[in-house]
Formats: structure tokens, sequence, C-alpha cells
């Protein structure tokens, strides 16, 4: 599997959160029902860490589940926060996952491998997404296409406005 796709999306999240915590506001305000920077970062370690225990799984030839209930829940995400010990620590975490992620899910799954259903649960906003088997693969794939590209222009979305255009020219 190419992880390229993957990579560069995790690159781009990392540059956005950089981006938000050089940009003079310290605690920028998300908008009302919104996560901040690090609740966003968090979330993301949280997501890639449960995808990267689903692939270890499967490597290993255990049967595994793939749930992101955890990665939304508010206690688990200031936990991670803490644990991380804030910003600086939260982007080394997500760097050193996609890493990590990109490593696993590259040259070191077989193809049968990187089919293999998985039996999945995604929620986001109290709604169901995603109720079946997921090849593994396109939980991966769905990271670099879908979860990581809305992550990053959450963070962007943090940035005042004239702060905004320049990070996306």
């Amino acid at each position: 599997m190419d992880t390229t796709p993957l990579r560069d999306a995790y690159r781009a999240l990392l540059d956005a959160a950089a981006t938000v915590a050089d940009s003079g506001d310290p605690s920028p305000v998300p908008p009302t029902g919104e996560w901040n920077a690090d609740q966003i970062l968090a979330h993301v370690a949280l997501v890639t860490a449960a995808t990267i225990a689903a692939a270890s799984a499967v490597a290993s030839g255990a049967n595994t589940t793939y749930d992101n209930r955890m990665a939304l829940d508010t206690w688990t995400i200031e936990r991670v926060i803490s644990l991380a010990g804030g910003t600086a620590g939260l982007r080394d975490r997500v760097r050193r996952q996609g890493d990590a992620l990109c490593a696993l899910g590259g040259p070191a799954l077989a193809e049968a491998e990187l089919d293999t259903p998985v039996p999945t649960l995604l929620l986001s906003k109290d709604k169901v997404l995603v109720d079946q088997p997921v090849p593994l693969r396109d939980l991966i794939a769905g990271l670099a296409a879908v979860e990581l590209p809305g992550h990053t222009e959450q963070l962007l979305a943090l940035l005042p406005d004239g702060a905004r255009a320049g990070a996306r020219a």
C-alpha cells in the first residue's frame, strides 16, 4: 500500500497545528460545539492509535474491531492532552504515530492483510457514519482522504481570517 497520501495528510495536519500554535493567539477559541487545537490533536492521536492497534492485530493474525467512540470521549481527550504535556507533546505524538502507521500500513502488511474486513463503528457528532466491516486498507486510506484533511481544516478555521487565507495559500 502506498502510504504517501497518508504521510502527506499527517504533514499537512501538523503544519496547520504549527501555524495555529505560532499564530500569537495562545488558545484560539473554536466555534460553538467545535474543539480547540489541543482537543483536535488529541482526537487525532486517539484515532491514529486505534488504527495502529487494528493494523497490528491484523498483522498478528488476531481478530480485531475498529470503534472511534473513545476518540470522541471528552474525558479521554483531556487525559491524552494531559499525558502528552500539551500542544508540543501532542504534535510530537501525532507525528510519531503517523510515522508508525505509515511504516506498518505500507511494506509491513501483505495485500491479503490489507484486505482483511474489520468490523467498524464510526461516529461523528452523534451520528453513525459506518457500522459494517471495512477492509483495513480502507480504514487507513480514510484517514488520508477524509479524517486528517477534515481536522486540518478544523485547525485552520481557528486562525483569524487574515492568517487563515495566508495558511491556505
